[in-house]
């Protein structure tokens, strides 16, 4: 079942989807109860006046902070399209490391792309990874899907105005993935 049937269903009143997220993403969704809400918040995410965050466990050594500037190519004959991303270094554990990042555009694969353009692509990624660390992770620590996560989205509540900050906690197995990764840091140093 899809998460707008599942959010539907729990509420009992048809959802209009936001915000979505790659299937193998975790994190923060957004529906809105109105086509009119709807439309508002999806011209916010035009506008770019939506801040979302989102935190990801990547092979390599990434920058303590970057901001990648670097046009994404699309399907078929179209044209590279600008895509920016700003990332920062949150914790190192060895030859891993936990970023956060902050998309200013909205491109399909965007985070994804541009860490695997820094030579650190995102554990778990069977598209744009290396098979030989995301089996590393399946195997010593149960691993067994893409370290992404929509950490927080925040954005100008349509009814209000006020700004309002959405937060989704890391799923378990992320979060238990970072805690090994911490003891067997601290263990080797």
């Amino acid at each position: 079942m899809h998460a707008l049937e599942l959010v539907r269903d729990q509420i009992g009143a048809y959802v209009y989807p936001v915000h979505r997220l790659d299937r193998a993403t975790s994190g923060v969704l957004l529906f809105a109860l109105s086509a009119e809400a709807a439309r508002e918040l999806g011209g916010a995410f035009a506008r770019r006046t939506v801040e979302k965050r989102y935190v990801a466990l990547v092979r390599g050594a990434p920058p303590d902070s970057i901001r990648v500037d670097h046009a994404l190519s699309q399907e078929g004959d179209k044209p590279p399209q600008p895509a920016a991303t700003n990332l920062r270094t949150i914790a190192r554990y060895g030859r891993y490391a936990l970023v956060e990042a902050t998309p200013e555009t909205g491109r399909t694969h965007q985070i994804r792309r541009h860490l695997k353009h820094l030579s650190c692509p995102i554990i778990g990624d069977v598209r744009y990874g290396k098979g030989d660390h995301n089996r590393l992770f399946r195997t010593r620590y149960g691993l067994h899907r893409l370290a992404l996560h929509a950490s927080s989205v925040t954005l100008d509540d349509p009814a209000t105005g006020s700004a309002v900050t959405i937060r989704a906690p890391l799923p378990e197995i992320l979060r238990t993935t970072l805690e090994a990764l911490e003891r067997e840091a601290a263990g080797a140093a």
